[in-house]
């Protein structure tokens, strides 16, 4: 069915009905010509998805009928938190697209010191809006229960530092001194206490094209990042987040 996500306040439990307003009204009566009687399925963003019925149409807000309510069970066991330095060109779009099928909860992208691309401040705004309307379809299209956070282009440091507060804090590097990735992952299993019912943080922190610098890489270890090896092949950037969230995924939710 396809998904749609609200406010919570659009949802009306008393009443078990739900108002759909502005673009998704009019994707639903116009692009989808969905009529009444027919169902769709909607999310709060956080904790609950809904089957619904829709019952009429208004203007622009489609209203709808709760027939079935449900917990969330599309989400991960783990928050993961993706630090991604900007790539070239578009490849941006496809980290964003491929991390919510993942199960991503939040996205920041940051300038480090061999990125070719810049966030320019004149255009930042619209960039996010664009990123920000990636992760919505991917999330839907996915059957995703939240959609992720996609936050503003930020600097190398402030990066890491807002990504070493993770429970799990991981560094993806390609020089010396790395634990392989697999290891890392199950030595902190136990650590970060997912198996008690815990939702702990992940970070995962990705390097452009050029990879980190050695001090960026020093900078990283003295705020507590976790040196991640990526097995014995030279990933491109726009693959790395979906090769590590599909480990996590293996390791935690499979």
């Amino acid at each position: 069915m396809p998904r749609f996500f609200v406010p919570k306040e659009s949802i009306d439990q008393e009443k078990r009905s739900v108002t759909i307003g502005g673009e998704d009204a009019r994707h639903i009566s116009r692009s989808l010509r969905m009529a009444v009687g027919d169902c769709i399925t909607v999310c709060d963003g956080e904790t609950m998805e809904y089957d619904c019925a829709l019952t009429s149409f208004d203007n622009d807000c489609v209203h709808c009928e709760i027939k079935d309510a449900h917990a969330l069970t599309t989400e991960p066991p783990f928050a993961a938190r993706i630090y991604q330095a900007l790539p070239k060109g578009d490849k941006l779009d496809t980290v964003i697209q491929k991390s919510t099928e993942c199960g991503a909860a939040s996205l920041m992208t940051f300038e480090s010191e061999f990125c070719i691309a810049k966030e320019k401040t004149d255009s930042a705004d619209r960039k996010l809006e664009r990123r920000r309307r990636i992760a919505l379809e991917a999330a839907k299209q996915c059957g995703r229960g939240i959609i992720p956070e996609i936050l503003p282009t930020s600097d190398f440091k402030t990066a890491i530092i807002e990504a070493s507060k993770a429970d799990m804090p991981i560094f993806c590097y390609e020089g010396e001194g790395t634990v392989p990735l697999g290891e890392l992952i199950r030595a902190w299993k136990g650590k970060i206490g997912i198996e008690k019912g815990n939702k702990p943080e992940i970070s995962v922190v990705i390097g452009s094209e050029g990879g980190f610098s050695s001090e960026e890489a020093k900078f990283a270890k003295e705020n507590g990042m976790l040196m991640a090896g990526l097995g014995g092949r030279i990933l491109r950037s726009e693959t790395v987040a979906g090769f590590v969230l599909a480990c996590l995924v293996y390791e935690f939710e499979l």
